[in-house]
């Protein structure tokens, strides 16, 4: 099985949390569907394309910036009290300082597997040369990509020592990860994420990696709102991987992926 490895920087990113609102907060790592949405812009997939996406990085620090904010109800006549700007067609906007939580120095360590494996050199090919300068996050949050390979991964059972050459902990890890939760509290249990009593050792996040338009009402009243496919992952940089169990690995590198 191969598998597209990027590895991105971006000087500075917000990848929102959907509830945030007057202050723009952030995820630590761009979430599933953000990293899926810029593969499919890239390579102008027309149709969804499944894949499992690994997803670890590291940022910084965090800074809040402040922006303009316009805000309007549609229909709402222009108040002089009330509203800042008038549309040309006599609608008010109110305009006004709003906050963006962002993530500086970014670094970040993808993997992508299409289910459709002829597309591996598809993908390659357009970030090696993207047909616009590509950004993940908002619209103006760019990446350069500071290298795009393909890789063979394959699914290998650890011996002691390479278990131990792989595990991550608060003091050596350089890279935190989207762990996925069963495979941590799953009847497997395959990762160990416990520090001292907690039952895991980071934080929780219910991400969206895909979604399907699910149409409601009838004749011209018709309409139509995403139904998301959400992953459950704990987000972290101390775990440890058992020895005698079998995980997914980047053969090049031997380092450990967590698909979903």
């Amino acid at each position: 099985m191969k598998a597209i490895r990027l590895k991105l920087y971006q000087e500075t990113a917000n990848y929102r949390l959907p509830a945030s609102f007057d202050l723009k907060q952030s995820y630590p790592l761009p979430p599933y569907s953000t990293v899926i949405g810029m593969v499919h812009s890239l390579c102008e997939f027309t149709t969804y394309q499944p894949m499992k996406v690994s997803i670890q990085g590291k940022h910084f620090s965090r800074v809040n910036d402040l922006y303009t904010r316009h805000q309007f109800k549609p229909g709402a006549k222009f108040e002089a009290g009330r509203h800042q700007l008038k549309t040309s067609e006599g609608f008010g906007i109110t305009s006004g300082p709003g906050h963006t939580e962002m993530l500086v120095d970014v670094n970040l360590l993808i993997h992508i597997i299409p289910e459709d494996q002829s597309l591996v050199p598809v993908i390659e090919k357009a970030f090696k040369a993207p047909i616009e300068y590509p950004s993940l996050g908002r619209r103006e949050d760019l990446v350069k990509i500071d290298s795009c390979d393909i890789v063979e991964v394959e699914e290998r059972e650890l011996d002691a020592d390479m278990a131990e050459d792989l595990n991550i902990d608060a003091q050596n890890s350089e890279l935190s990860a989207y762990v996925p939760y069963e495979l941590i509290n799953g009847e497997d249990g395959l990762i160990d994420a416990s520090k001292n009593s907690f039952t895991v050792a980071g934080t929780i996040f219910n991400l969206h990696k895909s979604y399907e338009l699910v149409g409601i009402g009838k004749g011209k009243s018709k309409k139509y709102q995403r139904q998301w496919r959400n992953e459950t992952v704990v987000y972290t940089s101390n775990f440890k991987v058992q020895p005698e169990e079998s995980y997914l690995l980047d053969t090049d590198t031997n380092h450990i992926i967590f698909p979903v």
